[in-house]
């Protein structure tokens, strides 16, 4: 009789930090097709897709060093921006 295999947990990487943590502790970013970046909650969205950890010290490194543009191939547009802070302040305000 074989034992049971433990259950495989994606890693995943932040850009900010580095530091590689299990899937569901980090958000996903996602460039979409059409360029817009913006929160994947649901971690399935189609397009290039970059992960931050639940702190604000993650989020600030990489909207401020770029981390975030470089690992999404892409510019953020000041709306694009402007969401994505405002997540992170709802995020903070959980207090995840």
């Amino acid at each position: 009789m074989k034992g049971t295999r433990p259950k495989h947990v994606p890693q995943r990487t932040c850009v900010a930090c580095r530091q590689e943590r299990p899937k569901r502790e980090l958000v996903r970013i996602v460039r979409a097709l059409s360029g817009v970046v913006e929160v994947d909650p649901t971690g399935k969205k189609s397009g290039r897709g970059a992960y931050i950890c639940r702190t604000r010290t993650c989020w600030e490194a990489a909207l401020k060093k770029k981390a975030l543009e470089h690992a999404l191939q892409t510019s953020i547009s000041p709306e694009n921006r402007a969401q994505l802070q405002e997540f992170e302040k709802e995020l903070m305000d959980k207090g995840e």
